[in-house]
């Protein structure tokens, strides 16, 4: 019986890689059985012929095979290089851990819990957005802005100047201390973790004691970074603080103290683009009952913080 076998076989690629096409061998087989009997033998003929084969037929086209670099930035987020640098310095040097000693203050706070003006996660709220908007909030993030530019420029004389009257415009004496000390333990460990050729030049035109936001506004100067991002970093620092050492005092769970964060978010940022924009005649506080807090809080009985 005549028997046909064919098989073929297509593999399409997509462009940009090698076309195969292959067509199998074709077998054609004729088996002929022929049977003869002569006497006591049987004599059998089997003839196999007609085996007809066609060869693999591959063609390949060659194709223009491109390959593009991946932008770096894009790996990175979208960021480049420095910024993403400018990025993980801020976010490390005002995270609460970075050892400035802040947990150890609440800026009279305490005071204020002691004294009922602050009993609940409310209260707590509306304290903190006016000493954001019309406080030391405020009056540090256009110290650090002017700070900033000064440094920057380098402008030796003004850079003094400003820094002496960031410090005199704290109200109390444990404002003081709450302010320069984590002002210098900020040069400090910035300067040993993240040195910069022109700090120390900075430090030095200043000739006296660094407050907090200064000593901010100095060290991003320092190292390049961008003054909007440092200010917002810097608000959200203090900000966070202020809310833990609430949590403490009223005491406030840490949903609620997440919500009060959330709440001032648009508080912090409006902040932020007004000392952005300030100048130093903008500078003024409207929140006495803090003020006196501060102050009171010198001669508090039982006391968790330093201020």
């Amino acid at each position: 019986m005549p028997s046909m076998r064919m098989s073929t076989s297509r593999r399409m690629i997509t462009p940009g890689t090698i076309t195969l096409i292959a067509m199998r061998t074709i077998m054609v087989t004729t088996v002929t059985d022929i049977t003869m009997i002569t006497g006591m033998t049987t004599i059998t003929t089997i003839i196999m012929m007609s085996i007809a084969s066609t060869p693999i037929i591959i063609t390949i086209t060659p194709m223009l095979m491109t390959t593009n670099e991946p932008d770096p930035a894009a790996l990175r987020g979208g960021m480049a290089e420095d910024e993403a640098a400018a990025l993980y310095r801020l976010m490390t040097w005002l995270s609460p851990s970075f050892p400035v000693g802040a947990f150890a203050y609440s800026s009279g706070i305490e005071w204020a819990v002691e004294a009922g003006d602050i009993t609940d996660a409310a209260s707590l709220r509306g304290w903190l957005a006016a000493m954001l908007t019309d406080g030391s909030g405020f009056c540090d993030a256009v110290f650090l802005a002017h700070s900033f530019r000064a440094a920057s420029e380098p402008d030796p004389v003004g850079l003094k100047a400003i820094a002496e009257l960031a410090a005199a415009f704290v109200p109390s004496r444990e404002r003081q201390l709450e302010t320069t000390t984590q002002g210098r333990a900020f040069i400090e460990i910035a300067r040993a973790a993240w040195n910069s050729p022109g700090l120390d030049a900075m430090v030095a035109a200043c000739d006296g004691p660094i407050v907090y936001p200064v000593a901010v506004g100095l060290v991003s100067a320092a190292h390049g970074n961008r003054l909007a991002p440092s200010l917002h970093a810097f608000l959200h620092a203090v900000l966070s603080n202020w809310i833990s050492a609430g949590a403490r005092l009223i005491p406030l769970g840490q949903t609620d103290s997440q919500r009060v964060l959330a709440d001032l978010e648009p508080v912090v940022a409006a902040t932020a683009a007004r000392a952005n924009a300030a100048s130093l005649d903008d500078l003024g506080s409207a929140t006495f009952r803090a003020d006196l807090a501060s102050l009171r809080h010198e001669t508090q009985y039982t006391r968790l913080f330093r201020s």
